[in-house]
């Protein structure tokens, strides 16, 4: 018995221990990151366990302490399925008041628990002037707090929504954050209605917002602000484009004058919330076009970018498959750019590359990286290479193009274990004809009365004979002349896509039909966009990684296509790449979108005829 509960006392201390080595220290300073000159504020320092000692805080040299280092602790305990948890957190707050106005760094404090040293966080506080008397709106507390306005003292200038620009002179597809942000002098219950402008003409990465009452002084006048809505947009044309007017609704807690008052008034105020629609200002930005010169391998990237490529192998066999992968990093629209071309050698089987994007949007810009995983076969043995990879870009803040260049690849393909690559590989099937007729390779003479017929009766040399004869050599040469047209025509690579470039648009076409009928938008955008470009490619008899915007256009001229057919073309490209990325479409915007495509590819078979 005692051995016993020794030993569970051993247990349960070992796993306390573990428990207390398992428990990660942090130790946090918060402070308001703006104050006003005059009002003082709370420094704390905060503390997960409760054994914390020699606090080593920075120096206050640009500031009044009014009180402190006021240590406090709290402990809680938890019963968590029949479980108990404990916690401490410890306190140490500062009250501190500004002697002058500007923006201050307070260094790291330091404090050591649990026989080791812990470095808080370090702050930046900005102290602002102090409001001008007589201000109009509501006035503010000791806290930063503004207190309710009267219901007859509400002005433009009390209550506003700003709209803020990172940049109003951009490059077309260069990002720039926009930013829609709420001024108040008075108290703001709630905002509950919210509505945005439709950024026409731009793409659009919205960042995720948790709004804050933060202090900032904007004309004079230290105003509560939050942020509403932060979006970056990469204007999709040049020239000047405006950011139409956003409505909000606002909802004001305004404190009520009464005509008849009593001596209880002094002491007890009454209020009232009132909704107040606030409109933001249009905003206007002048898109420059990419300058002339572009390399043969830009295709629209736009920002600041990195590329590293690999190989999984240089040496294989036959019918192995190798991949080339390609990863592009970097700031800008890397979501929408282009993938680099990688060309291989023309006995190589390609298939579609494996795209993975990992991007995230933050008020410094769109960044990330795209991975791209290119996978061929070779059919036959030999010595290739694949071409060195070459990728362009227009870097905004230099303004001029830049390329980054891959190393061209070797490879040697050995042949296959059964001789495969040497020639296409043929199923022999002569074994299994001599097995079925085995026990059947002896003819026996037969030994019974023999049965002569008259010259006259026998079939050969008849005249039957020779019709027959006949027939079947004209049959004959007639299918080896139209089996030999018909494998000189699928030996034409190019005039095969022509003639079935329409049945495979209309394929692909009836599948965003339905997409259209689910109203599932951005698959619909996808499918369409893959028929157009499908089609064009297949009819032009021109690699899909080829075909650009410009090109295309070219090539259509030069089969003799009609402005307005090529136009149209155009319009769907550019309407199903917008469409992808924009915020929203209109109603019957996909229904228009799948007649045109339908429409234009008709008008497109009728002129080009193969």
């Amino acid at each position: 018995m005692r051995q016993t509960v020794i030993f569970l006392f051993a247990v349960i201390f070992s796993a306390a221990g573990m428990e207390l080595k398992a428990e990660e220290v942090t130790f946090k300073a918060s402070a308001p990151n703006a104050v006003v000159m005059g009002q003082q504020f709370r420094l704390t320092y905060t503390l997960n366990v409760d054994d914390g000692r020699e606090l080593r805080t920075p120096d206050f040299a640009d500031f009044d302490v009014l009180m402190g280092p006021t240590p406090s602790v709290s402990r809680s305990i938890q019963f968590i399925n029949g479980v108990q948890t404990s916690s401490a957190t410890q306190t140490i707050t500062y009250i501190l008041m500004p002697k002058k106005e500007g923006t201050f760094n307070l260094a790291p404090a330091t404090i050591k628990a649990r026989n080791a040293n812990y470095t808080s966080n370090a702050l930046v506080i900005k102290v602002l002037p102090p409001d001008p008397a007589g201000n109009a709106g509501g006035t503010q507390g000791g806290d930063g707090s503004q207190a309710a306005a009267s219901s007859t003292g509400l002005g433009s200038e009390d209550l506003f929504v700003r709209i803020i620009l990172s940049g109003r002179n951009v490059y077309e597809q260069e990002g720039f954050l926009v930013t829609f942000k709420l001024y108040s002098l008075v108290d703001v219950a709630g905002v509950p209605s919210l509505k945005f402008p439709e950024f026409e003409g731009f793409l659009a990465q919205d960042i995720d917002v948790n709004p804050q009452w933060t202090l900032e002084n904007y004309s004079g006048r230290n105003y509560r602000t939050a942020v509403l809505k932060q979006t970056y947009l990469y204007p999709q044309r040049p020239g000047r484009i405006t950011i139409e007017s956003g409505k909000f609704d606002v909802v004001v807690r305004m404190r009520t004058q009464k005509k008849v008052r009593s001596i209880f008034d002094d002491f007890f105020d009454s209020y009232q919330d009132v909704k107040k629609e606030l409109t933001s200002p249009p905003a206007a930005v002048d898109v420059k076009p990419l300058p002339s010169g572009k390399p043969a391998s830009f295709s629209g990237a736009v920002g600041n970018y990195t590329m590293k490529t690999s190989v999984n192998t240089a040496n294989m066999k036959v019918n192995e498959a190798v991949t080339v992968t390609v990863n592009l990093s970097g700031n800008g629209n890397i979501r929408i750019a282009k993938n680099p071309e990688v060309l291989f050698p023309n006995d190589f089987e390609v298939y579609d590359p494996k795209v993975d994007t990992k991007i995230k949007t933050t008020t410094a810009g769109t960044g990330g990286t795209k991975t791209i995983e290119y996978m061929a076969i070779p059919r036959y043995a030999g010595d290739f290479e694949i071409p060195a990879i070459a990728f362009s870009y227009f870097d905004p803040k230099d303004g001029a193009y830049k390329t980054l260049h891959a190393d061209a690849c070797p490879l040697h393909v050995e042949k296959g274990a059964d001789g495969e690559g040497a020639a296409p590989v043929v199923s022999n099937f002569s074994n299994r004809e001599n097995v079925r007729l085995l026990g059947q390779d002896i003819r026996y003479i037969k030994v019974g009365k023999m049965h002569f017929l008259p010259n006259r009766d026998i079939f050969f040399g008849s005249l039957t004979w020779i019709l027959v004869y006949v027939t079947v050599t004209v049959l004959f040469v007639a299918f080896f002349i139209i089996y030999r047209k018909q494998m000189k025509e699928n030996a034409n690579i190019a005039l095969v896509r022509t003639r079935k470039a329409n049945k495979t648009a209309v394929r692909r076409l009836k599948k965003a039909e339905k997409l259209l009928k689910e109203n599932r938008k951005e698959a619909f955008y996808d499918e369409a966009l893959r028929a157009v470009w499908g089609y064009l490619s297949d009819k032009l008899n021109i690699p899909l990684s080829h075909l650009t915007k410009d090109n295309v256009g070219v090539e259509l001229f030069k089969y003799g296509v009609e402005e307005s057919l090529s136009g149209e073309f155009m319009d769907i490209l550019n309407a199903c790449e917008f469409a992808r990325y924009a915020p929203s479409q209109a109603p019957d915007a996909m229904d228009h979108l799948f007649k045109q495509a339908v429409n234009a590819i008709g008008r497109m078979e009728n002129t080009i005829k193969k």
